[in-house]
C-alpha cells in the first residue's frame, strides 16, 4: 500500500489519488470478482488490469484527470476507482470525458460511489474547468444508473455501445449528462 502518495483532492470518507504500479494486484483482485463485473463483458485477466492502471497513470500525466485510485481515509484501503476519463470510442457524442466508478463490493451500499462521484464531479468542474461530463451504463446496471441519477446527472438517450457489439445482454446503454454549473449560468 502506498499511503505516502499525497490525495489530489478528498471527499468526508474518501481519498482520491494518481495510480502505482503497486496498485495492480489489489484491482486485479477487485475486478476478478464476478459480482463487481456483472454489467462488463467479463472477468480482466492480470495483464488486462495492469494495462489499465498503466493507462491511467499516463491519462493523469497527459490530460490531469483519470478514474482515481480511491481509498477510506481512515483505513487507507484501496476500494477501486471513481474518476473521470477521456472516450473516444466511436459515438455522436464522443470525443467525451466520462465518469465512472468500481468499488470492491465489501464496501457497497455504504453511498462510497456517490459520495465520491459527487467530489469527483467538484474536482473537475471547480478545479480542471471541464464543461460537460457524460456517464455510460447498460441499460440494465440498475446501480450505476440510480448512482448517476443521485449525483445530478440527466439521461439524454439510449444507444448501442460500439465496444459492446458482441455482447447482446450488454449493448443497450443509457447516457447521461450534466453540465458545470459555471457553464449552465452563461446560457
Amino acid at each position: 500500500m502506498n499511503s505516502t502518495t499525497p490525495y489530489l483532492f478528498v471527499s468526508e470518507r474518501l481519498g482520491f489519488r494518481t495510480w502505482t504500479l503497486q496498485d495492480i494486484n489489489t484491482m486485479h483482485k477487485i475486478n476478478s470478482d464476478p459480482e463487481v463485473m456483472r454489467y462488463f463483458p467479463g472477468i480482466p485477466t492480470h495483464e488486462e488490469t495492469s494495462d489499465f492502471v498503466t493507462r491511467m497513470i499516463a491519462m493523469q500525466k497527459n490530460k490531469g484527470y483519470c478514474y482515481y485510485a480511491v481509498e477510506i481515509l481512515g483505513t487507507k484501503d484501496l476500494i477501486g476507482f471513481i474518476g473521470i476519463a477521456y472516450q473516444d470510442y466511436e459515438a455522436d457524442f464522443t470525443p467525451c470525458i466520462d465518469i465512472g466508478w468500481r468499488l470492491t463490493t465489501s464496501v457497497w451500499g455504504k453511498g462510497y460511489a456517490t459520495e465520491g462521484a459527487k467530489a469527483c464531479l467538484d474536482h473537475a468542474f471547480q478545479q480542471l474547468a471541464v464543461d460537460k461530463i457524460y456517464a455510460v451504463a447498460p441499460i440494465t446496471n440498475i446501480p450505476s444508473i440510480h448512482v448517476m441519477q443521485k449525483i445530478g446527472m440527466q439521461p439524454v438517450k439510449t444507444f448501442h455501445h460500439p465496444r459492446l457489439t458482441n455482447f447482446p445482454p450488454l449493448r443497450q446503454c443509457v447516457l447521461y449528462q450534466i453540465n458545470s454549473p459555471a457553464s449552465t449560468t452563461t446560457d
